[in-house]
């Protein structure tokens, strides 16, 4: 008998044990977004798709949001472990009302909360929409940025219409203005209406706040910090290899979660992101995507103080968010290398 046919079971058994430990050493992690599966999450479901999170020895399930959904009570209740969310308003609101919860990256350097105009209607610049007679904003946003906008540049509450995410008002009235996803809205209209509408991104007028962030509960934070550091880079990764390296098996995977997504469309709206600076830009393109800069967390809050949307002291902005994560050049290597090719 051989040493190797001896020893043959106990070879085995040591093989299935270090496969057993490779597997339980994978952090079960839920994350959850706050609307259907669509390109302005490509990054996420690109980190599943390629592989990046597996190789951050993290199991990632992602639970999309939606219309009925409510996924941020999910992340202080515990039942998901990080919360991708919209803009730093909602985090304003967690700490004002003692929500445990902080903003560990801000993945879009943008908002990319815009007003659409038709073409030729002299709206052109920024400070002529001020005068649109008609204004389709929805209830949430009248309470929130259309408050800014008025603060800040002199919009009219006589012009405002409800907006219920329903383009027919808007097609049928070349004089109205209309609120909408700079990378969704603008290709909704030119497959219903047939034109290119005028885009006005909010951020590029001053609304700096960072949006679609990632936001984990404050002991997470706290006790476990190699898991969200883990959680972070990889999201930036994948977000890397989304904006410029192949991202088909993660168009596939949106559209098992979202089949009303077509890839036509997802590729339209990667082209805005990439056009627009949403993800890719300001301090994002030396420090890395995610990058955050409590100056202009600061700055932000002081202009929806201004607005009237909180008084000062209503918030502490050092539990808002922290950069502890970020700023450290994840992903730069990756995009370079990709765009090398």
């Amino acid at each position: 008998m051989t040493f190797v046919s001896r020893y043959r079971p106990t070879i085995l058994l040591l093989i299935l044990c270090c496969f057993s430990s490779v597997a339980q050493s994978q952090d079960k992690v839920r994350f959850a977004t706050n609307w259907k599966a669509q390109a302005a999450h490509g990054g996420f479901y690109q980190a599943i798709a390629d592989g990046t999170y597996k190789r951050y020895a993290l199991d990632v399930t992602l639970l999309q949001g939606g219309p009925q959904v409510n996924n941020r009570a999910l992340l202080p209740a515990g039942r998901v472990d990080f919360l991708m969310t919209g803009n730093l308003l909602h985090s304003f609101d967690n700490v004002k009302n003692g929500v445990p919860t902080i903003v560990v990256a801000g993945i879009f350097q943008k908002d990319p909360q815009a007003l659409i105009t038709h073409p030729g209607q002299g709206y052109e610049s920024f400070g002529s929409l001020k005068s649109a007679p008609v204004a389709l904003i929805a209830k949430d946003a009248q309470f929130t940025w259309w408050q800014w906008l008025k603060a800040t540049h002199g919009f009219r509450d006589e012009a405002l219409k409800p907006y219920n995410y329903n383009l027919g008002p808007f097609l049928a009235n070349p004089k109205a203005i209309q609120q909408g996803y700079s990378v969704a809205e603008p290709i909704y209209v030119g497959n219903q209406g047939r034109f290119k509408p005028v885009v006005h991104l909010l951020a590029d007028h001053g609304f700096s706040t960072y949006s679609t962030v990632i936001e984990a509960r404050t002991d997470t934070v706290a006790n476990r910090p190699d898991l969200v550091q883990r959680f972070v880079d990889a999201s930036i990764i994948g977000w890397a290899n989304y904006l410029y390296g192949d991202r088909q098996a993660a168009h596939e995977l949106m559209r098992r979660d979202n089949p009303e997504m077509t890839d036509v469309e997802m590729e339209a709206s990667v082209a805005l992101m990439k056009q627009q600076g949403i993800v890719d830009s300001g301090e994002a393109l030396s420090k890395g995507i995610g990058a955050i800069n409590p100056a202009r967390i600061r700055d932000f809050y002081a202009q929806m103080v201004g607005a009237g949307l909180y008084s000062q002291g209503d918030v502490d902005l050092s539990k808002v968010a922290t950069d502890r994560f970020v700023n450290r050049g994840v992903g730069l290597d990756v995009k370079s290398r990709l765009l090398a090719r």
